[in-house]
């Protein structure tokens, strides 16, 4: 008899790859996941403002916290591309929150910009930012930092999935907005044609994140 080879399993998420304590638990889902949403957002969306019946975003958050083991239910935000940071419970109009209490679980939205989680070395402190270049260009990854506790010392972040820099193509104004401040952010944009660049958003952060 011949063996039928078993159908591989979809991948639902994306652990974050870093040496958090053993206490922190950080990761990406993945639009594949196990929810309700029709397409085009098949299947694992959260998002309530994307064109989404609101009903499967509510449902597939529920099912988010179920299937994943999640203690409590995602502190999720009303992001709105700012430098905003709540402290988790404290409010929701934000694109980044921090937490030092137990259990507390906090949640980022994303389709091509940039998540970005932060822990302390003692796994007493969580953070998590939406880093568009909105976001970047204006602080928000500083202003996170400066919520946390913790010193900066201390943190080591996390950077998520995003639109790369072989994909992400801007116009004159985004270069503008961060050159202009930061000449030496130049190097993180290469021109494809006359007023247009391609952006990485990962070097970008990453600059941030090192000052």
């Amino acid at each position: 008899m011949k063996g039928i080879a078993a159908e591989a399993a979809p991948t639902v998420m994306i652990e974050a790859d870093w040496p958090a304590p053993a206490n922190v638990r950080a990761f990406t889902t993945l639009r594949s996941g196990p929810g309700v949403s029709p397409a085009p957002f098949d299947r694992f969306n959260f998002g309530l403002r994307c064109g989404d019946d609101p009903a499967n975003a509510l449902e597939n958050r529920r099912i988010l916290r179920c299937s994943f083991g999640l203690p409590g239910e995602p502190r999720w935000l009303n992001q709105v591309h700012g430098t905003a940071v709540a402290i988790a419970g404290s409010s929701t109009l934000a694109d980044a929150s921090v937490t030092s209490e137990a259990g507390v679980v906090l949640a980022i939205l994303s389709a091509d910009c940039l998540p970005v989680l932060f822990c302390n070395a003692g796994g007493t402190e969580v953070a998590a930012a939406h880093a568009g270049w909105r976001g970047l260009a204006g602080g928000v990854l500083e202003a996170t930092v400066r919520q946390m506790r913790s010193p900066a010392s201390e943190l080591m972040a996390w950077m998520g999935p995003a639109a790369g820099p072989q994909a992400y193509e801007i116009g004159e104004d985004v270069r503008d907005a961060f050159v202009s401040a930061h000449p030496a952010d130049a190097v993180a944009f290469v021109v494809t044609r006359p007023g247009h660049w391609k952006i990485d958003l990962y070097a970008l952060a990453r600059r941030r994140l090192r000052d």
